[in-house]
């Protein structure tokens, strides 16, 4: 296990070889169990990525596959972790109940509600449904033991209600003008150990709620208040300077959703907000502390860590994710991140998907960039860079690339004017490398073929 580092690869395979209660946190954002299909290109321009939540098995097939990663998460926490799940109302019935099983009901501490959308809900124009403007946050700990940090809103940050309870119990003021409300200093139950006079003034019937040398100190900070009377009862200031704020609940209102204008955006389409990290981190770790993040995406979750000073690892099944975390762990905290994988052979390429692949071979051996054409690319998926040519490139994830796309590759070259160009599969077929031979003969276009072995060779041009 090597702290502050990218792993690439199956979460379940990569946290199996992880030692037993060795993590702190852990937060995890699966794919939600949705038939939602997203297609983005990242901020820079360079690389593509589909995203597909998408689980034509149903339900069950989802709970299946989430149920041994979740087992592993349980596995590595220690007796003071805590774990966050990341879901939506698709699946989070079924989910609690599975976690209900691994963790145990009675460690279950809260389902956090985060309103992640303003304005109108996603269903908000469905006939008989209300529009659904939140995310369902499931909060476990691995036993009573664990980490919780209590958080609080400033006072002018708090809701309209809470407010109002300052203002109307706030109403005293001191010497030095600080507000105050007065408080109880009556023992709850009997102590008769705490049952001794003050200045004057009796005690409750069962005693005061703290000793004679704390009285005593908090006489002298100015914390004690007494009445006129010496029938009445001694009372303790609260400073409203002093006062945390308003308790967090377990409604998250108040972090906002990353729009289109926020300056965190990367483009990826399920990026969540530090804040939000930021909050569960605090909340449930210490400076110092291990933070896992199983299906990391974008690297919010290592983004907040890092900036709070612990330690983390994050894993994603995505090279592109990867690599987008190295990125921004660079340029956001002038760090150098490993990424860790396995052996990048042909079963590594094979195993990549469509846009994986494609990236792999376009930005990682050819160093272009992807065309940001959705439809109509004419078979070009990207470009070497400028300082090369900028020639074309398209990719094909298959073997015995035939005659028809090369045909189909120089007319697309014509059209865009370039005379050289690059077609990558892992293998050709007779005819694909004869019609590349005679266009070649013709004097006019120069089209390359390049096995993805070859390029594991570093042969590119």
């Amino acid at each position: 296990m090597e702290v502050n580092s990218i792993y690439e690869g199956d979460n379940l395979e990569i946290m199996s070889k992880f030692p037993d209660k060795s993590v702190d946190l852990m937060y995890a954002d699966p794919p939600f169990y949705t038939n939602k299909r997203f297609e983005i290109i990242w901020k820079d321009g360079a690389e593509k990525r589909a995203f597909e939540d998408r689980w034509a098995g149903g339900i069950e097939h989802y709970t299946a596959w989430m149920e041994p990663r979740l087992r592993e998460c349980h596995r590595l926490l220690k007796n003071t972790g805590s774990f966050y799940l990341h879901c939506d109302y698709h699946a989070s019935a079924h989910l609690r109940i599975l976690l209900d099983k691994i963790f145990g009901e009675s460690n279950f501490r809260n389902e956090i509600i985060w309103k992640r959308k303003t304005g109108r809900g996603e269903t908000q124009h469905k006939s008989k449904q209300f529009g659904v403007c939140t995310d369902y946050i499931l909060f476990y700990s691995k036993s009573k033991d664990s980490k919780f940090n209590s958080q609080f809103k400033p006072v002018s940050e708090a809701d309209d209600e809470y407010k109002e309870y300052v203002k109307k119990f706030y109403t005293h003021i001191d010497k030095e003008g600080r507000k105050f409300q007065i408080d109880n200093l009556a023992s709850p139950s009997p102590r008769p150990n705490l049952t001794y006079e003050y200045k004057g003034y009796k005690p409750p019937a069962y005693g005061w709620a703290i000793e004679k040398e704390k009285m005593e100190q908090w006489d002298k900070e100015g914390r004690l208040w007494f009445p006129a009377n010496k029938k009445g009862r001694i009372r303790r200031k609260r400073f409203l300077d002093e006062l945390k704020g308003q308790p967090i609940q377990n409604l998250w209102d108040d972090i906002q959703p990353i729009s289109s204008q926020s300056n965190e955006r990367l483009g990826y389409p399920t990026q969540k907000p530090v804040a939000l990290l930021e909050r569960m981190i605090v909340t449930s770790s210490d400076k110092g502390d291990l933070v896992l993040d199983p299906f990391c995406g974008c690297g919010t979750t290592i983004v907040a860590a890092q900036k709070l000073g612990r330690k983390w690892i994050g894993i994603d099944v995505s090279p592109t994710a990867c690599k987008l975390m190295q990125k921004r762990l660079r340029k956001e905290f002038s760090v150098s991140v490993h990424i860790i994988r396995g052996e990048v052979d042909l079963n590594y390429v094979k195993k990549l998907a469509p846009f994986e692949f494609q990236n792999w071979v376009i930005t990682d051996k050819f160093l272009g960039k992807v065309s940001e054409r959705k439809v109509g690319d004419m078979g070009i998926d990207g470009f070497t860079p400028q300082v090369l040519g900028g020639y074309p490139i398209q990719v094909k994830q298959s073997p015995d690339v035939g005659r028809n796309v090369v045909d189909n590759f120089e007319t697309a070259m014509r059209r865009i004017g370039k005379k050289k160009g690059y077609i990558v599969a892992f293998s050709f077929g007779k005819g694909a490398i004869e019609e590349v031979a005679r266009i070649k003969n013709a004097g006019e276009l120069d089209i390359i073929l390049r096995t993805v072995q070859e390029l594991l060779d570093g042969r590119v041009d």
